[in-house]
């Protein structure tokens, strides 16, 4: 079952289908298989996408979940040329599902029955372009394993590789049935069928033989029997009659016998996109002015497919306010790691996904969305990062700069708040017998709360999370509870958790310091509805705002992972994606200074391996680096890389800042993922206000 691969038209939805899957509205049906169903969705800014939901059967087999998930994993992993991007996915659900872009058009296999084989320029792009996807799936480590023309849609844009279903990664790890052959005769290559195995050469045997098909409109080994298809795969010629004397060479070497005889699916994307630019050049002539030069326009350039268009896809746009997150970058996603619940992955040209990738933004628990850190006298006196005052600090009437209660109980002999120290969890029956404010005090904290948490969640678009807060006199408990919403990511759930327990932490700290002997409510909790009435809510988090509402080692603020998932997520926060982006490119620029002047440091294997996020719970840019080459392997590599950082970081968060009264941000904190390692390993925190 084809995920994007699509019919001429969507089909209606049939009683019992669901509505909305994840975040994506459903409209209709693509098609069904064996596996589940491929439902029409859209996005709330109208992407159209094609989500594959797993049937109940299947989702039940624990050995068919795990390869379900692995094909996330490894979708997740691909990104390139003439593939259909992963969008979101969520293994772990009753109805497990993927999704992705939209790819319209027929699959080869369709539109050689109704057209007859690919010719010319069209031929030499299918080529090219399914080429291009191979290597690109290959540079990631992992190997197609069921490259057929059921898998190949001709998209007016180009062609389009789909499908990961029985993919693995190249080192050879999978979740397969044990002794199970799996892919489609005639397009399995000769040493699978031998010894079971196959790796990247076995992807291009099929691409040899899924060139000659096209060509030809002929199976180049026949049909009939699946052990006759076989026997011919193994031990006889490939039927090549037909095919172009340009593209013979290449085609016959894909089809070796010996994996060790093909070259890679980089040499054949290589070979075929000079076949294309002469064909081209050929095609527009001496006077046709410049040639493309890069292979996506050679392809287009030469690909000639119709344009198409469904009118049933133009559904009625949904209100923004009610959208589900698309793109959070979980971080699964941003860091390698895939842990579970709705994994969302980012898409789209570099620059785009450089400003994205770059903006995003973290809570444990201290300055109630202020950005400074008070001295000992109550002052906010700001220092520059190497400590010196700074002469043009905000005036003292800046709501940035009124510092929320360490110990908001220090000296209180009779305070009303008498379970300090209790670490008990709340429990659903205090979440039940809670109710809404009835004092001017409690409306104050309720509004407080609110407006706290919907300011910390609007820059990562999910401030659709409405949360509501109530009020258990007896427990001393202040609940802030938030749902339903349909299929959201667990991801996205645990920054609501963190906004609200930071804003409710820092709102109880206030009133517990402003009136003591009054002000009985010192814990907090915030719980998840899973359905509208529900008399059932789930506690996801607590605290008590007499412990401090940040995490301090030695009354210094230190990051955490939490905070660095949170920042991983793209922000939609035009500061940030632009503070984001200036301090991004200063630091991979300072960077490469200190490689000059001879410190004996080493430039990063990519460059996009610094990334950079912000976390609007506890008010921290993150700058993270993926360290695939050991660059950092030393602790003066760490110790130059966290100077590099804090030396650009803090001069452009403390700008931004002055000039805007609306940025909070003035923590930063530096972390390392080496190798593959999914974990980032945090070198250090700072404040660039204390």
């Amino acid at each position: 079952m084809s995920t994007a691969g699509s019919p001429e038209h969507v089909q209606p939805a049939r009683p019992g289908d669901p509505s909305r899957i994840g975040p994506y509205r459903i409209i209709g049906r693509l098609g069904a298989g064996g596996m589940g169903t491929v439902y029409a969705g859209l996005t709330a800014d109208g992407l159209r996408v094609a989500v594959k939901v797993i049937h109940a059967g299947q989702a039940g087999d624990p050995e068919f979940r795990a390869r379900f998930r692995r094909e996330v994993q490894l979708s997740a992993r691909v990104q390139g040329p003439c593939l259909v991007p992963l969008l979101a996915a969520d293994p772990e659900a009753a109805a497990p599902w993927l999704a992705t872009a939209y790819a319209p058009g027929p699959t080869l296999n369709q539109h050689l029955a109704a057209h007859g084989p690919l010719t010319g320029g069209t031929l030499y792009a299918f080529a090219t372009g399914t080429a291009q996807a191979l290597a690109a799936i290959h540079a990631a480590g992992v190997v197609h394993r069921d490259v057929k023309p059921q898998n190949v849609v001709l998209t007016p844009a180009g062609p389009r590789v789909l499908d990961f279903g029985i993919a693995r990664a190249a080192d050879g790890t999978s979740v397969t049935r044990t002794g199970v052959l799996t892919g489609t005769p005639g397009w399995i290559s000769p040493e699978y069928y031998r010894t079971g195995t196959a790796g990247p050469q076995a992807d291009v045997f099929a691409w040899g033989a899924l060139i000659a098909y096209a060509a030809t409109g002929r199976l180049p080994f026949g049909g009939g029997a699946p052990d006759a298809v076989a026997f011919r795969v193994m031990s006889g010629d490939p039927d090549l009659d037909g095919v172009p004397g340009a593209l013979l060479d290449i085609v016959g070497r894909a089809l070796a016998k010996e994996p060790t005889e093909r070259p890679a699916a980089a040499t054949v994307a290589e070979h075929c996109s000079r076949l294309l630019a002469a064909q081209t050049t050929q095609v527009l002539g001496g006077d046709a002015g410049p040639a493309p030069t890069r292979v996506g326009e050679l392809v287009t350039a030469e690909w000639h497919m119709p344009t198409l268009d469904d009118p049933d896809w133009h559904a009625p746009a949904v209100s923004s306010r009610k959208r589900t997150l698309l793109a959070v970058l979980v971080a699964a996603a941003v860091l390698g790691a895939a842990t579970g619940g709705v994994l969302a992955f980012r898409t789209g040209g570099h620059d785009n996904e450089a400003g994205h990738r770059r903006a995003a933004g973290r809570a444990t628990a201290d300055t109630a969305g202020t950005s400074a850190v008070p001295r000992a006298d109550g002052t906010a006196q700001g220092t520059s990062p190497a400590g010196t005052p700074r002469g043009d600090a905000p005036s003292p009437s800046d709501p940035r700069r009124i510092p929320v209660p360490v110990d908001p109980l220090a000296g209180v002999s009779d305070p009303a708040f008498t379970r300090a120290g209790d670490e008990s969890e709340p429990t659903s029956d205090e979440w039940r017998n809670s109710t809404g404010a009835s004092t001017p005090q409690e409306t104050a904290v309720d509004r407080a709360v609110r407006a706290d948490v919907t300011s910390m969640l609007a820059t990562k678009d999910m401030d659709f999370m409405t949360p509501t807060v109530t009020f258990n006199k007896r427990a001393q408990t202040v609940l802030v509870t938030g749902g339903p919403v349909s299929q959201l990511p667990d991801e996205t759930r645990e920054v609501f958790v963190r906004a609200g327990k930071m804003a409710a932490c820092k709102a109880l700290a206030h009133r517990l310091k402003d009136d003591p002997a009054a002000w009985s409510y010192g814990r907090y909790a915030v719980a998840w509805k899973n359905y509208d009435g529900d008399t059932e809510a789930s506690i996801l988090g607590f605290g008590e705002a007499t412990d401090g509402c940040l995490t301090r080692v030695a009354g210094q603020w230190q990051g955490g992972q939490e905070g660095i998932a949170t920042a991983g997520s793209p922000s939609s926060d035009q500061a940030e994606i632009r503070v984001a982006d200036a301090a991004d490119k200063a630091i991979t620029a300072e960077w490469n200074a200190r490689i000059a002047q001879g410190n004996g440091l080493a430039p990063f294997g990519n460059d996009d391996a610094i990334s950079l996020g912000f976390d609007p719970v506890e008010k921290a840019a993150y700058v993270w680096a993926r360290d695939t080459d050991g660059v950092l392997v030393g602790r003066a590599q760490r110790a130059n890389f966290q100077d590099a950082v804090s030396t650009i970081l803090c001069p452009k968060l403390t700008a931004e800042y002055h000039r805007n009264r609306s940025w909070n941000y003035t923590r930063w904190s530096v972390a390392v993922l080496e190798g593959n390692s999914r974990i980032p390993e945090l070198i250090t925190s700072g404040e660039c206000l204390t």
